[in-house]
């Protein structure tokens, strides 16, 4: 299969908002399929390449190379590329990676190289990633999509899923929870507070929900069968060698196999937790500061897998488990107010906040569902918008990408860079924001619109890390726009004094 028939089919399917019509697009291609294509067409269909690391970000594919007039690249040579790069390592990589993405991009025609820089970096806005994948590898394959998706769930990926598809219902339903292979993890939704959670969840003010502290730290997910211990993330990437505290307690405690979910988080002397960015460092780096688990789900215990089983017994198990000290403070409740302070006194404590937790659901790996709902406090700032990049995808032709600054007295432009977002962004603010920026125009830099310090923009975000990236020090984390502040002019904006007091540096 040619590059250009999935690129092709990928601008379609970014062109339309129909889920039905995104699945039949899916669909039709991979009817086109040869067996030996279907793992890396399924993954490029899900925004994501085979290779794990390929050593490429933004700099690395963002040179410009002359486009070909014609298409020639199959999908298995596109793999086969960046495979090849994924390898590279010691001296001359960084030239060898570079002549590789030359290659590369001088064989692709100008939609495959913005197809191709898209899935690199991570943003292939297509509204078609794995969820529309496993319905559309469903309905080729003649077979249920709630089995293909608890399949990806317990193979940790919708390519396994798929090829088990194409071989029939028995082989999806042969793929279960293994000790030792990665699962995808359960995720929460989210309420805006603690009376919206409890609401959902307990209806009938009766019913007891279980509170977790919700920790700022790394998702790992730990198996254990004898000595043998796996940590993973919530990406699935393997950091046992890293983490060799979290390997010695998981080796401590009293059962042969079991696979645990929780976080890991780096704690100061006074137990409280320190920045995000310090646990991450260690996990990604293998050394520095301590990091300790914390545990809050039991997936499998000693030949029983409990995926199925109501939270209740999961949470009862994992406290007959895992010691006190090594699992996520809880509050079981059916009274808002006390779940309330639970969550004010878990935030006073340095924490993101808290997850509420329905006790009759089973463990559904790799969904966001209603079963478990997340409350952390929103924090705004009031920020300048100082350059836009133009989209790509579905947002092809509008501003999208915000660059997001403060005040800075001792700036010489008056404002500090915290960071980017294009998240927030309706499609009727997109067209008036690139009206707006285009008005602001002062230079261009390729893709990106430098404009006038003049619109402010409410901006949330989940919190500070910080950042050698940016001048102030800061960048904001999951960044979202709430609004633009046509009432505000840019000396009311928040100032880097602000924003460096919200992140107690």
């Amino acid at each position: 299969m040619l590059l250009a028939e999935l690129v092709a089919t990928s601008s379609e399917v970014a062109a339309t908002r129909s889920r039905k019509a995104k699945v039949a697009l899916l669909a039709d291609l991979l009817r086109r399929v040869e067996p030996d294509e279907l793992a890396t067409v399924v993954s490029y269909l899900g925004g994501a390449l085979r290779q794990r690391r390929t050593g490429l970000g933004w700099r690395g594919v963002s040179a410009t190379v002359p486009p070909a007039d014609e298409p020639s690249l199959s999908v298995l040579e596109v793999d086969e590329a960046f495979e090849v790069m994924s390898r590279l390592s010691g001296p001359g990589s960084q030239d060898a990676r570079r002549q590789a993405v030359a290659d590369l991009f001088g064989r692709a025609t100008a939609a495959e190289q913005e197809w191709l820089r898209a899935i690199v970096t991570g943003n292939l806005r297509q509204g078609a990633l794995d969820a529309v994948t496993q319905e559309a590898v469903a309905q080729v394959a003649e077979v249920p999509v709630a089995t293909v998706r608890r399949a990806a769930m317990l193979a940790g990926s919708t390519v396994a899923a798929a090829a088990a598809a194409f071989e029939g219902e028995g082989a999806l339903a042969a793929i279960g929870l293994e000790v030792g292979r990665p699962v995808m993890p359960m995720l929460a939704s989210s309420a805006p507070d603690v009376a919206a959670a409890m609401a959902s969840l307990s209806p009938d003010g009766r019913t007891e929900v279980a509170v977790d502290a919700k920790l700022d730290g790394i998702r790992i997910q730990v198996h254990r069968d004898g000595d043998a211990v796996l940590v993973v993330t919530r990406s699935l990437d393997d950091i046992t060698a890293r983490l060799p505290e979290v390997v010695e307690i998981a080796r401590s405690l009293p059962a042969d196999r079991f696979v645990l979910d929780g976080e890991a988080l780096a704690l100061n002397a006074d137990g409280r937790p320190l920045a995000f960015q310090d646990t991450a460092s260690r996990t990604a780096q293998g050394a520095g500061v301590a990091i300790a688990p914390h545990f809050f789900d039991l997936l499998h215990l000693d030949g029983r897998d409990l995926l199925d089983a109501p939270g209740h017994e999961r949470l009862a198990a994992l406290d007959a488990l895992v010691p006190e000290p090594h699992r996520v403070r809880r509050l079981v409740t059916s009274d808002p107010e006390a779940a309330d302070a639970f969550a004010v006194e878990t935030v006073a404590a340095g924490h993101e906040g808290v997850v509420l937790k329905d006790l009759s659901a089973p463990y559904a790996a790799g969904r966001r569902g209603a079963a478990w709902v997340k409350v952390k406090p929103v924090h705004t700032l009031d920020l300048v918008v100082l350059a836009v990049e133009w989209g790509s995808g579905r947002r092809r032709g509008w501003l999208s990408n915000i660059h997001l600054g403060a005040r800075d007295e001792s700036s010489p432009t008056g404002f500090v860079m915290l960071g980017k977002t294009f998240k927030g962004m309706t499609d009727e603010m997109l067209a008036w924001q690139t009206e707006r920026f285009l008005e602001l125009e002062t230079h261009r830099e390729g893709h990106v619109v430098h404009v006038r310090p003049e619109q402010v923009v409410e901006t949330a975000f989940d919190g500070l890390q910080r950042s050698t990236r940016y001048p102030g020090g800061l960048a904001l984390r999951f960044a979202r726009v709430v609004r633009y502040r046509d009432d505000k002019s840019p000396a009311e904006a928040d100032t880097i004094e602000t924003v460096r007091a919200l992140a107690g540096t």
